[in-house]
């Protein structure tokens, strides 16, 4: 048989494991769940066992060309639906559909493929025919529909899988159970308990229960199965097996009772609300685990280490995040996090679930890793953390000295002692000039050799940004790599910034969906300074850090002019040229970008700056152009800083040749009287539309904004300042003609 598991994004390998210890086989996964094979027992295992997936379907037939919905009738009429239907059983279609061009509803293949098994039906048993029941149905059938081809399944699981039947009243805040299952199965602790030695655990935000409830039957090897209250639908088929299901019981009943008389489990659970508490026990009790767990009413920063129930353990939790209390409270919250982590659970590890990356940021520690998981449709990171003791850590620095100290103490290559040598001199040169200025993210080398080519950007002092530009396939790899590890080495000894704070990237032409791509997802962020002002920064998960260096010198002079103006930043990115004006004294900025990622990086912000996103700041996801033309607002001061390409889905491409002066037409019609549009570019071979200079009031101030730091780099972008030419009306003399 061939069977379908259903399950969330992202956790199609935890769900493949469990099929495959089920006794499945030829394993396909799909971003949906997870294809393979198997016998009825595998089917039957599979729902006893999953705690991850949301689904079973078992597929009964295919067909790879179905170019209509007629077609879709006919196919499904040809199945022989009455091995599995009669008249007095009750129907019930569900579907998915992707891609399908024949189809305008996916209501419409449902009911064309109810329309074929009824058919079907009456005809083999004289005019009649199963009844429609969408709620509690004899039969589901399943029609899944890819371009031309069309599966049936029947759907052997019934109920979804996560309704393992232990709740009861429930908290506003709910995580559901194949969630839980989920973030306890990329815990650390999960290996742990596949040892055989379960660790201490503690659910400090506990709520309903849901992550100690599935760590406990996790922990006592309780089949979700054996405590489902409704009956699977595998029952209801034709081809269900009483003997070989009561097998499969049985088998997990053992299995039960062996971990239950060996293991020791310690889970514990607390929250400050006394409420989640007492739904908490109700749900275990409910689940058969009430004796597994401890729970609590505490308040988690009140934690101290010798309150912690062991030495060492580990954390998994759910705290609360935006959509459950107010934005002003959340900061505090996870900073509380943080700090009784590294204070009261030293030597732990921990799991924190969070659907805000940005929180996770108040968190003083840096995760481990970072897991993407789906509590319905809000998208959460489950940050792992490892709280090291005093003396770890001390170890831990101790030993990356040692490294640090044999790494420094080798001769460098000839070649990275070349490159160590023109840092060097560009640090003499550039340093002085940088401090004098109070500039602390600042360019340090720019291609100034051939051999190593990449840009360098030191920020605070702390951290370094190195972005090598792609060789060119001519290049041997071998010798490209060697390259940037000579450029490496020679940029840790020419700063002293230690090769952990180095981040490697490597630039190269983005077009399409690669443009805005995460290259990781740490969520991490650090803070700099410039003008005043707090800016957050990204040095792992993208391109671009969140702050565009060589364009410190117009956003210093967008803050020099922004004092009583109305402030629009078009292709805002992350804001930092809004921070400016607000600090200037903008009495009101409207920010414009078309990536829900940059407009909350800029929220944020303002947000570490004390700026309120509120009435007088306003954060609009749209193409600039849409908006450009979809509002009537004026403005006395317009930035405008576009893309040198863009072909974003959704959206018209861009060229910043070949389309800057309609752009620059539609910004300037928001230009209140003597209104100032800053526009800038970063394309080397932009060249001004000479219609733009006959019509509007132009000054190129490109040579104004390069840093000394980009000196020798002065094509590295245009800036432009421009106004509406005046009108000057003449007045008409009256001419009085004598008689």
């Amino acid at each position: 048989m061939i069977y379908f598991a259903s399950c969330a994004a992202n956790q199609s390998d935890l769900v493949a494991i469990e099929a495959e210890n089920a006794g499945a086989t030829e394993l396909r996964q799909t971003k949906a769940g997870v294809e393979f094979v198997g016998d009825l027992k595998t089917g039957y295992e599979f729902c006893m066992n999953s705690r991850i997936s949301s689904r079973l379907l078992q597929a009964i037939y295919y067909d790879e060309d179905v170019r209509s919905a007629d077609e879709l009738y006919e196919s499904t009429k040809e199945i022989p639906w009455e091995e599995f239907l009669t008249p007095e059983k009750t129907l019930k279609v569900t579907k998915t559909v992707q891609s399908c061009s024949y189809l305008n509803s996916t209501h419409y293949a449902a009911l064309k493929v109810k329309d074929g098994i009824v058919d079907r039906i009456k005809e083999k048993f004289g005019d009649m025919r199963p009844d429609v029941d969408v709620d509690n149905p004899d039969i589901t059938v399943h029609i899944h529909i890819h371009q031309t081809k069309a599966v049936w399944y029947l759907d052997f699981s019934g109920e979804s899988l996560q309704k393992r039947g232990y709740r009861g009243d429930q908290t506003e805040a709910l995580l559901k159970e194949h969630l839980a299952a989920a973030l306890l199965s990329r815990s650390e602790w999960k290996k742990s308990v596949q040892d055989g030695v379960p660790g201490v655990l503690l659910d400090p935000f506990c709520g309903s229960g849901t992550i100690a409830i599935e760590a406990a039957l996790m922990a006592s090897s309780t089949a979700p199965g054996l405590i489902r209250k409704n009956d699977f639908a595998f029952k209801r088929l034709p081809s269900y097996d009483e003997e070989l299901w009561n097998a499969v019981i049985a088998e997990a009943e053992e299995k039960r009772s062996i971990a239950l008389s060996e293991r020791d489990i310690r889970i514990y659970a607390s929250d400050i609300s006394p409420v989640a508490i007492r739904i908490s026990r109700e749900a275990a009790k409910n689940a058969g685990v009430s004796d597994l767990i401890e729970f609590s009413i505490k308040d988690f920063s009140s934690y101290t280490m010798e309150e912690r129930p062991a030495e060492r353990g580990f954390i998994v939790t759910d705290p609360p995040y935006g959509v459950r209390m107010k934005t002003e409270d959340m900061d505090k919250l996870y900073t509380k996090i943080g700090d009784t982590l590294a204070s009261a659970f030293q030597g732990w590890k921990a799991t924190v679930l969070c659907s805000e990356s940005e929180l996770l940021s108040n968190i003083s520690m840096k995760p481990e890793r970072v897991n993407t998981l789906y509590n319905g449709p809000i998208a959460c990171q489950a940050a792992h953390y490892t709280i090291f003791t005093e003396e770890e850590k001390e170890a831990l620095k101790q030993k990356s000295l040692e490294k640090k100290k044999e790494r420094l103490s080798q001769s460098l290559s000839k070649g990275a002692e070349m490159a160590y040598n023109r840092l060097m001199k560009n640090l003499a040169s550039i340093k002085p000039k940088m401090e004098a200025q109070g500039v602390t993210c600042y360019r340090i080398y720019d291609a100034d050799m051939p051999e190593y080519s990449a840009a360098i950007d030191v920020y605070e002092g702390k951290w370094i940004n190195l972005a090598e530009y792609a060789p060119p396939a001519t290049i041997d790899p071998d010798d490209a790599a060697r390259r940037l590890h000579e450029l490496i080495l020679a940029t840790e000894r020419a700063t002293g910034i230690d090769i952990e704070d180095i981040h490697v990237k490597q630039r190269k032409e983005q077009k399409g969906k690669n443009q805005y791509g995460r290259l990781a997802s740490s969520n991490h962020f650090n803070i700099v300074h410039e003008n005043g002002l707090n800016i957050l920064v990204n040095f792992t998960d993208y391109l671009d850090t969140g702050i565009f260096l060589d364009h410190r010198p117009i956003r210093s002079y967008i803050q020099s002019v922004s004092d009583g103006k109305r402030f629009l930043n078009l292709f805002c990115y992350t804001g930092t040229a809004t921070l400016n004006a607000i600090k200037g004294g903008a009495v009101s900025t409207v920010s414009v970008d078309a990536s829900s990622t940059y407009l909350d990086w800029a929220m944020q912000n303002l947000k570490v700056n004390g700026y309120p996103s509120t009435i007088d700041n306003y954060f609009y996801k749209s193409d600039v152009m849409d908006f450009l033309y979809g509002t009537y607002d004026k403005f006395d001061l317009i930035f405008c800083d576009p893309p040198t390409f863009s072909n974003s889905k959704g959206r018209d491409n861009f060229d910043v040749q070949r389309d800057h002066r309609k752009l620059i037409k539609a910004a300037a019609m928001h230009l209140s009287p003597g209104g100032l549009l800053i526009f800038s570019n970063n394309y080397r071979k932009f060249k001004l539309d000479e219609e733009v200079f006959e019509d509007y009031s132009v000054k190129d101030i490109t040579e104004d904004t390069i840093g000394d730091d980009f000196l020798s780099d002065p094509k590295c972008h245009k800036c432009y300042l421009i106004r509406n030419k005046v009108k000057v009306r003449m007045p008409i003399k009256k001419i009085i003609r004598r008689k």
